[in-house]
């Protein structure tokens, strides 16, 4: 029997697309606890709505993602710190730092999960960093720490 699917199943389908289950399973678990529907007609034509329109926001956001990797590209950011005489900083400069800096030079609002960043930066340099921005799409991003 086909359904379609309301919620998530495991291990049969995501929300949103037709899958082929057996009769009593559709009947038994599926359809009583609300997970499911009979496929039939509507229901095929909203998967395939739900499939097109997800497909249309993804390649949107893949844009949007591509777009901010340029300006990101472009972008040589500068921090100052306190620091000892030998370069080493007194405190760190962490993903949150650099976020936070990022906001206030570019304007760029950049969650600071999405920056890779091994360990905290503890001495003055320059820094090459990774940004993920969607999957597929990274931004090299390059930080460059001076003493105050």
């Amino acid at each position: 029997m086909k359904v379609f699917l309301k919620k998530d199943v495991r291990n049969v389908g995501l929300a949103g697309t037709i899958a082929e289950v057996s009769d009593g399973y559709a009947r038994n678990y599926l359809i009583a606890r609300g997970l499911a529907v009979e496929a039939d007609r509507n229901a095929e034509a909203q998967a395939k709505n739900k499939q097109s329109a997800e497909a249309f926001k993804r390649s949107v956001e893949l844009a949007g993602a591509k777009e901010l990797k340029e300006k990101l590209e472009r972008i040589d950011l500068r921090l100052t710190a306190s620091s000892g005489a030998d370069g080493k900083l007194y405190g760190s400069i962490t993903a949150a730092h650099i976020a936070e800096e990022l906001q206030k030079v570019s304007g760029i609002e950049l969650d600071k999960r999405k920056i890779e960043l091994s360990a905290p930066i503890r001495a003055i340099g320059e820094y090459p960093l990774t940004v993920r921005l969607y999957p597929g799409v990274t931004a090299d991003l390059k930080v460059t720490v001076s003493k105050e």
